[in-house]
């Protein structure tokens, strides 16, 4: 009889959910209950340590055996060591500070304003480029390719980031707060803040002019799902207990009896562009709230990317920054090879888009308001500058990139330009950079193929904690 049976807790005790970390198994009687503060009945802890766990010991005991059970009992000890160590980080940043008046930062001078490639004339003489930028990077959407568009304009105009102190994100999925920013002093203002993060928009709005320009990109949400399933799906324990091979359409075929908002990384399971915007991404899309935060959305951003559309929405950016061509150079950064690319059905993608409802609605409108914008451009116009940037970029890649194409990381010569990996895989593409390159686009070539991680790292960001997991991850995955 379980009713009688319960667990008592032998090692920490989460006071506020009253989960045991640890149990072993006692009778006790119903009159004895009382006594013991924190104990649950014996099926109610097991379907709580399932559910949390990915599934219970002896079942990954047997498939995997014991070699896999250490190095993931290490994993996670280690796990928890780098989430204490950030602690202390996010709870400061929860003490708000007071309220500070608009930023009132000397933005540059336009003497400082270049180009790598110069052309010798301004494309567009009527209107001053914009300098105080915030770019929302989302997950899995081609962030990584627009925050090195934005690394080096703002490097080569002698711009001032916000940057991120000791990983390279602003403490996701923490919400953003200013005392994340490294080298944060109350009133400091700066030009361009472009990492990942949680957004909080009064805090973001303290550290820029009141003229800064917000954007951030989108991207189909059954396409953000299956690349985020994959990418992540080591580090989200809901999906340790899904059997077969493929655990994604297991997953999409009953995502209820897998998923739980309260686990640990389940975010990357669920409307993950609506949390990166800061908003509950357990929300329907019936929901009223989806159709306010759309709305907030869109009257805090002057611009919306959208993935799939991306040279187009690269000229909307330029139209609205005042940017050169050249500007928006760009290689692809942080792509997964072929092999790696569930290629999604017909009814796998509408039960995608099902399933990340909020997400999907989001898209939609912003889909729509981008092909407004086109119009208003003029379709003949961004046919025109679509197909001039294609050019450049063609030109640039047969000037920097070794073989003219990204190849897998086993292939990468050099160890600074190797990509971050996903625990366990190699699956993200890097390129070579070819030798003997004219010295006039040395230094271009080199930053437009430098991976975030470098990237910032040159900027004087120290990055112990990702470093750090960075070697737990590479031991792991031996």
């Amino acid at each position: 009889m379980h009713q009688n049976r319960f667990f008592e807790c032998i090692r920490h005790t989460d006071i506020k959910t009253g989960i045991c970390s640890g149990y072993r198994v006692m009778p006790v009687q119903p009159d004895q209950v009382s006594r013991h503060k924190y104990k649950l009945p014996v099926k109610s802890a097991f379907q709580e340590s399932g559910r949390r766990e990915g599934g219970n010991m002896s079942h990954r005991l047997s498939k995997s055996g014991a070699q896999k059970f250490i190095l993931g009992f290490l994993f996670t000890c280690i796990t928890m060591v780098l989430y204490c160590l950030s602690t202390p980080a996010l709870q400061a940043s929860t003490q708000r500070l007071p309220v500070t008046p608009p930023c009132t930062y000397q933005t540059p001078t336009m003497q400082g304003w270049n180009s790598y490639l110069s052309r010798g004339t301004r494309e567009l003489e009527h209107c001053t480029p914009k300098l105080n930028l915030m770019f929302l990077k989302t997950h899995k959407t081609a962030g990584s390719t627009v925050l090195n568009i934005l690394l080096r304009f703002g490097q080569r105009n002698q711009l001032k980031f916000a940057l991120p102190n000791s990983r390279n994100d602003f403490f996701y999925p923490a919400p953003f707060d200013r005392m994340q920013v490294k080298d944060y002093r109350p009133g400091a203002c700066f030009n361009i803040v472009c990492n990942h993060m949680r957004f909080n928009a009064p805090e973001v709005e303290a550290l820029l002019p009141q003229n800064a320009f917000f954007l951030t990109i989108l991207r189909d949400p059954a396409l953000v799902f299956e690349s985020s399933f994959h990418y992540y799906n080591k580090v989200v324990p809901l999906t340790w207990r899904i059997q077969g091979e493929d655990k994604l359409s297991a997953f999409l075929n009953e995502p209820k009896r897998y998923f739980s908002p309260d686990g640990f990384n389940s975010y990357y399971l669920k409307n993950l562009q609506f949390f990166d915007l800061g908003y509950d991404n357990s929300l329907g899309p019936e929901d009223p709230a989806v159709d306010q935060a759309i709305q907030a959305v869109s009257e805090r951003f002057q611009l919306v990317l959208i993935s799939e559309h991306f040279e187009e929405s690269l000229i909307l950016l330029k139209d609205a920054l005042c940017w050169q061509m050249d500007d928006l150079l760009f290689f692809k950064l942080n792509a997964r090879r072929g092999a790696s690319v569930s290629q999604l059905t017909p009814e796998q993608t509408a039960k995608a888009r099902d399933w990340n409802g909020a997400d999907w609605k989001l898209y939609r409108h912003f889909n729509t308001t981008l092909w407004a914008k086109v119009d208003a451009y003029g379709r003949k116009r961004m046919e025109r500058d679509v197909r001039e940037l294609r050019r450049r970029n063609t030109e640039m890649s047969a000037i920097c990139i070794d073989g003219g194409t990204a190849v897998e990381e086993g292939d990468i010569r050099d160890q600074s330009m190797k990509p971050w990996q996903p625990l366990g895989e190699s699956s993200i593409l890097g390129y070579n950079l070819r030798t003997n390159i004219d010295q006039k686009y040395s230094e271009l070539c080199r930053k437009m193929l430098t991976p975030e991680i470098q990237y910032l790292a040159e900027l004087g960001v120290n990055l112990w904690i990702t470093r750090l997991w960075g070697w737990v991850k590479d031991i792991i995955s031996l």
